[in-house]
């Protein structure tokens, strides 16, 4: 007992000391106008506290650990907005909603918990180590990344600032300056082996160029995939394409591929296009329902159901504190379009207000049948801050 009091008092003050803690607030006031014509406006107030804490015991030895507190206020009819199930690939998880319980149906107040972060990072010498929850995430794309299949964000997320967590294995092994071998295994619910994935990627760099193959064994799915990115001239440019093989019963083997190139004009206006082809979507938008029941919308995190999709983005500083920001996303096969134009203010350190729109234009929905993509989701108008500590 007097050794652990001992080593205690030694190296107990030497943690305390080495502990970062951060974090921020986020609020959100959403307005939710559905498609269907007749349909009410709905609203929804979200408010996000993150608690970050690193911790690092000596040089090759850290943690890092986060959680989030969310109260969420909404209409009881509140419209449902198509999301990716971000905890898919965790193992088991903190009871959430805290309030109303399990037998209680989620009202106008909710009260939800999230273990967002709780890994160990061993720094070896040969390789770096992390086990536990962590984000893993993929691609050079700016809008749809092909690659990023284990816990990627739709295009209307509001808040995309932190990947969520998934519970993995990972091993990171540098093979020079510019170049790793990343290998990893992201465990599934329960430990389910039919529900976990399997990772081998590597980056390379040559003649100015970076190489990012990859291969993913994940639920009955085999991806492939290839990520090059390197700049011409003054202009950046990305190709990152997969090849998916489904080994299912309802094997449906599909090619997904997203290129484009992003341009600074003077340091305070960027912009970029990118194009995007979607060989799990359909052309028809009749189709559109019953196609979301193929393994790519299931199991793969694909989203968008049409096949030929153009992307366009730009971002102005209108003033060191005001920035102006809008994107563009385009169904070319339907003609229905995606337009999210935002402005945010940096009224005070580590302090920002923003307000944006995500609107989309195209044939409405008639019955149960799309008309169009973009055209079939709801408008989204938000105002946010956000705090950072």
């Amino acid at each position: 007992m007097r050794w652990l009091v001992g080593a205690m008092i030694v190296f107990l003050p030497q943690a305390v000391t080495a502990v970062q803690l951060s974090g921020f607030y986020k609020g959100f006031s959403v307005a939710f106008d559905p498609p269907q014509v007749g349909d009410p406006v709905t609203g929804m107030v979200s408010n996000r506290l993150r608690l970050d804490l690193a911790n690092s015991f000596s040089e090759r030895i850290s943690v890092d650990f986060a959680y989030d507190f969310i109260l969420r206020i909404q209409d009881e009819n509140q419209a449902e907005v198509f999301t990716i199930d971000p905890h898919d690939y965790r193992v088991a998880d903190l009871e959430s909603p805290i309030y109303p319980g399990d037998n209680d149906s989620i009202g106008s107040v909710g009260v939800f918990q999230n273990l967002d972060r709780a890994n160990v990072i061993a720094r070896l010498p040969f390789a770096d180590v992390i086990v536990g929850r962590q984000a893993i995430a993929w691609g050079s794309a700016r809008v749809v990344n092909p690659t990023d299949v284990i816990a990627p964000f739709t295009y209307s997320e509001l808040d995309t600032e932190d990947r969520p967590g998934v519970d993995a294995v990972r091993v990171r092994v540098p093979i020079g300056a510019l170049s790793e071998v990343d290998v990893g295994y992201v465990f599934g619910r329960d430990f389910a082996v039919d529900r976990s994935a399997f990772f081998v990627r590597g980056q390379f760099n040559a003649a100015e160029t970076d190489l990012s193959p990859l291969l993913v064994r994940f639920r009955e799915q085999l991806l492939v995939g290839l990520e090059v990115a390197r700049g011409i001239g003054s202009v950046g440019a990305w190709i990152e394409g997969t090849r998916v093989f489904t080994m299912g019963r309802d094997a449906s083997d599909y090619f997904r591929v997203s290129t484009g190139i992003d341009y600074s004009f003077g340091g305070e206006t960027y912009g970029f296009i990118e194009y995007h082809f979607n060989g799990a979507g359909v052309r028809d938008p009749e189709d559109y329902l019953v196609n979301l029941d193929r393994p790519a919308y299931r199991d793969a995190a694909v989203y968008l159901m049409g096949t030929h999709y153009l992307a366009l983005g730009i971002t102005h500083q209108l003033t060191p504190l005001v920035a102006l920001s809008g994107q563009f996303l385009a169904n070319v096969t339907d003609s229905s379009f995606f337009f999210s134009p935002a402005i945010e203010y940096n009224i005070a350190q580590d302090f920002y207000l923003s307000a944006g729109a995500f609107i989309g234009i195209g044939d409405r929905p008639k019955s149960e049948h799309f008309q169009s993509e973009f055209g079939g989701y709801s408008n989204i108008l938000f105002f946010s801050f956000r705090f950072y500590y």
